[in-house]
């Protein structure tokens, strides 16, 4: 019976090869000679690396301490380098002896000496390589992964390994997925989306620095290339190990329907997302109005925008509320703000010169426009006061409104006190009656 007609035998086969080369290596190191000597060494060596990780580690922490300007990724990428001290040092000790025996000897005795120094100088590159992964997980398993596969590589029991990990596999009628199978897709995928995260960075930045497209439109471009690259990666990444999705159209087309239920809300808000996006009425730095909520846009996300106040709080505001709400855009077509502020003065006093005094105090406040001028007007005659209405222009709200109204409040109370001018308040009159 041929062994390759029955996945389990082949399994077997496997297993017997697997254990055939562990018991080969295993009595060549217990017998005394040139193989014995190679693992002496290089566990002498490898307790020496362990003993300089740590004065080394400290003398590079020290030394780039004395250091001034440097930037956060040349940092992390010495803490990088502080780790993984004792593997380098392992490397360096173990080439320079691999070297010697060369040189000295014949090559066959000093080989387990030069496989060491090439997996340590492999597993540090695949360390330093995997950091291009900012998911913490899956970086963990794609180095991993790459760790394994470059020790059996280079041990030649990859192609062992490879059918073992093949023949651990579950079979549903023509569906096949093996172990070997789930690994190499989570490194395929794992290593597209890593250069995909790579490729939409450097879109975004060139993107955010083309002045022509307007902040909401770079905003829609960079969701629409990450949407893309990370798709694309994915649906490679799938592929490339030979999973056919054709057969999961229906259920995921089910699923759809289920989640299209159960999370209208959240496909409300992408979608208007998007239409605030493509209509422009809301962009980055706008400031807003919306109920008792003042603020400007800081970011818009595809779900919610996120709004700061004066006072430091960020409010997320869902998308959809900024479509179906009445919100106040002060700066959508212009930044130019009019804002109304109201007082009054005692009946004794001239309403012109009132008006005039106002008129020139607004004038003397910074951020008051004087190319548009402002106006006083006399709304009505009250109980204490003639009633007066002021209003003047901005160009910066977000500068803030309160604070402009107060200067402008204490520039009035200024000029009226010169020129004296009475601000009224009500006043009553007590009389006492005598008791009879």
């Amino acid at each position: 019976m041929d062994p390759s007609a029955d996945p389990f035998a082949e399994f077997i086969v496997t297993l017997q090869g697997l254990w055939t080369s562990a018991l080969s290596f295993l009595s060549g190191v217990i017998q005394p000679g040139w193989r014995q000597n190679q693992v002496i060494i290089i566990v002498v060596l490898a307790f020496v690396a362990w003993c300089l990780h740590h004065p080394s580690g400290a003398i590079l922490q020290n030394w780039v301490r004395s250091r001034e300007g440097w930037q956060k990724w040349q940092l992390r990428w010495v803490v990088q380098i502080k780790r993984r001290l004792g593997l380098i040092w392992f490397f360096v000790m173990c080439y320079g002896v691999y070297i010697v025996m060369q040189n000295t000897t014949w090559p066959s005795r000093s080989y387990l000496l030069g496989l060491a120094a090439t997996l340590s100088i492999v597993w540090v590159g695949i360390a330093f390589a995997a950091r291009m992964v900012r998911n913490r997980p899956l970086r963990r398993i794609v180095t991993w992964a790459l760790w394994i596969y470059a020790t059996l590589y280079l041990l030649n029991v990859a192609d062992y390994v490879a059918g073992f990990l093949d023949g651990v596999a579950i079979e549903i009628g023509e569906f096949r997925l093996s172990v070997l199978t789930l690994l190499t897709s989570i490194v395929v995928i794992g290593v597209l989306l890593t250069l995909a995260r790579i490729g939409a960075q450097a879109a975004t930045g060139t993107i955010r620095r083309n002045d022509d497209i307007s902040p909401s439109m770079q905003v829609l471009a960079v969701k629409g290339v990450q949407l893309a690259m990370y798709g694309f990666a994915f649906y490679m990444g799938v592929k490339a190990v030979g999973i056919d999705l054709t057969g999961l159209a229906v259920l995921s087309g089910a699923i759809g329907v289920g989640l299209g239920f159960g999370l209208q809300k959240v496909v409300s808000n992408l979608v208007s997302g998007v239409i605030i996006l493509l209509d422009k009425s809301i962009k980055p730095g706008d400031v807003i109005s919306l109920g008792e909520t003042f603020g400007w846009i800081q970011t818009l996300g595809a779900r919610y925008a996120s709004v700061v106040t004066r006072d430091g709080k960020e409010y997320l505001i869902p998308n959809e509320d900024l479509i179906t709400g009445q919100v106040v855009n002060w700066s959508h077509s212009n930044d130019f703000v009019r804002l109304d502020i109201f007082f009054g003065t005692a009946y004794s006093d001239d309403p012109h010169e009132v008006r005039r005094l106002a008129v020139a105090a607004a004038s003397s406040v910074d951020r008051v426009l004087s190319y548009k001028a402002p106006v006083c007007h006399v709304v009505g005659f009250g109980d204490s006061s003639v009633d007066y209405i002021l209003r003047f222009w901005i160009k910066d709200p977000t500068g803030g409104l309160t604070n402009i109204r107060g200067n402008v409040y204490l520039a009035l109370w200024d000029t009226f006190k010169e020129n004296e001018i009475s601000i009224p308040f009500p006043q009553r009159e007590v009389k006492m009656l005598d008791d009879r």
